[in-house]
Formats: C-alpha cells, sequence, structure tokens
C-alpha cells in the first residue's frame, strides 16, 4: 500500500489543532523551524502542509510575517428549522453554494422511502458543495420529489437558496422532521472536492425535510468537513 505523504499528515495535525481552539483566529502558527523540530521533518515538508492549508482558506502566510489562523470552525445548528445562508449569515460568515449536478431520474429504494413516493417515481437530485467565504465546508446531495413539486428543478438552477426554490413551488415554510448524523472518513474524492486529508472526519447528515402539512419535500445528505463545521443542537 502507498504511505500517506509526512505533510499530509502534518497539516491533518495542525488542522486538528486549530479546530480544537489550540490556535484561535488572528494568532501565528508557530515557525516553520519550530514545526519541522514538532514533527521531526525538514522545513520543506512543513511548509508544503502550510501551503496546503493556506489553500484551504485557513491560514494566510506573509513573508517576513509568519503564518496567521484566519478562521476557526464554525457553528451549525441542527434542529427542526435548518437554513443553510440563515446559519452562516449569524455566524458572520459569506455563504455560497456550488451545484455540480442537477438531475432529474426515478427514486431509488431509500428515496422513495424517506419521500413517501412510489420506488422509481420522478424526482431531482442536486449535488454540490457548501461554502463559507469562498472555502468548501461540506458537500450536498438533495432529493426532491417531482411530482409533489412541478417547477423545482428550474427553480434550484435559478437561486442557489433550496428555501427560495421551495417557495416557488409553493412550500412557504418547511422544518426536518428527522436528522441522522454519523462520523465517515473522507475518500478520496471526497477529500479533493473538500479540500481536506484523505480520511479526514466527515460528519454526516442524513435528514428529511417536510411541508406544513407533514408532506416530505427534501430527502438530504450532506457531508460536513469535520475539521471546519461544529454541529450544534438547535432548540425545537
Amino acid at each position: 500500500m502507498p504511505r500517506t505523504p509526512l505533510w499530509t499528515s502534518i497539516e491533518a495535525a495542525l488542522t486538528g489543532d486549530i479546530a480544537e481552539g489550540r490556535y484561535p483566529p488572528g494568532e501565528k502558527l508557530p515557525s516553520e523551524a519550530a514545526l519541522a523540530a514538532r514533527f521531526g521533518v525538514n522545513r520543506h515538508t512543513v511548509r508544503r502542509a502550510l501551503s496546503a492549508m493556506a489553500g484551504a482558506g485557513l491560514v494566510h502566510a506573509r513573508r517576513g510575517a509568519g503564518v496567521t489562523v484566519l478562521r476557526g470552525p464554525t457553528d451549525y445548528p441542527i434542529g427542526r428549522r435548518v437554513r443553510f445562508h440563515r446559519n452562516l449569515q449569524a455566524a458572520g460568515r459569506l455563504p455560497s453554494r456550488e451545484v455540480d449536478a442537477l438531475d432529474p431520474c426515478g427514486a431509488a429504494a431509500d428515496e422513495a422511502a424517506a419521500l413517501e413516493v412510489a420506488p422509481g417515481a420522478p424526482v431531482i437530485v442536486c449535488e454540490g458543495r457548501s461554502l463559507a467565504d469562498g472555502q468548501p465546508i461540506a458537500l450536498f446531495r438533495s432529493v426532491f420529489p417531482a411530482g409533489r413539486l412541478p417547477g423545482i428543478g428550474e427553480a434550484l438552477r435559478e437561486v442557489s437558496s433550496v428555501t427560495e426554490a421551495l417557495a416557488r413551488c409553493g412550500v412557504a415554510d418547511y422544518t426536518r422532521r428527522s436528522t441522522r448524523i454519523a462520523a465517515r472518513p473522507a475518500d478520496a474524492t471526497q477529500a479533493a472536492r473538500l479540500m481536506v486529508a484523505e480520511g479526514a472526519a466527515l460528519l454526516r447528515t442524513v435528514s428529511v425535510s417536510v411541508d406544513s402539512e407533514g408532506k416530505p419535500v427534501e430527502y438530504g445528505t450532506t457531508w460536513f468537513a469535520g475539521e471546519r463545521v461544529t454541529l450544534t443542537l438547535a432548540e425545537p
């Protein structure tokens, strides 16, 4: 089996330090020489790890001024009312979403059960990344019942907010009926899209959202980068 490069292990360790609050936003990391001594490697290896962290938006390096931590993990409330844009704005972050795929297809067995439709019923699958201040924090896959939400595909193409897209389809309000949370290691594809190390901890949530009449309108799976997001239980 191929060995994991040393610099990725250093990146994961330092990112974990930041997530745990050892280096708060605005504080400088130890010098390259100090980090090289800590991890028992040369400064070039440390420099590569710091470069990857800078690319992920965790730190900012300036010649002669050291490496400064930019932001810590974002608190993300999980409860009956989960709104991506609103949650991040409340945390002082700038939210955005990138949609990679938006496809009509037939509902798989688990999707059909969650959405209370027949297997193979038409659904719209929306996949992409969620970002905070331009930094990827999560991958998402949302499945919508096309028959119950006429025009949902077009709405999702036109607006980045799921709340607004649902409103265009006549869903004035919706709530989470259930949310399941589990930890998973990032595979190679997820790691590349989230700009984290392969094997980094992801927090996977699987949820069902319903309209005011209790009818399912979204079956969603989200993979949060554990080092960038702290899931919190919101009040009902």
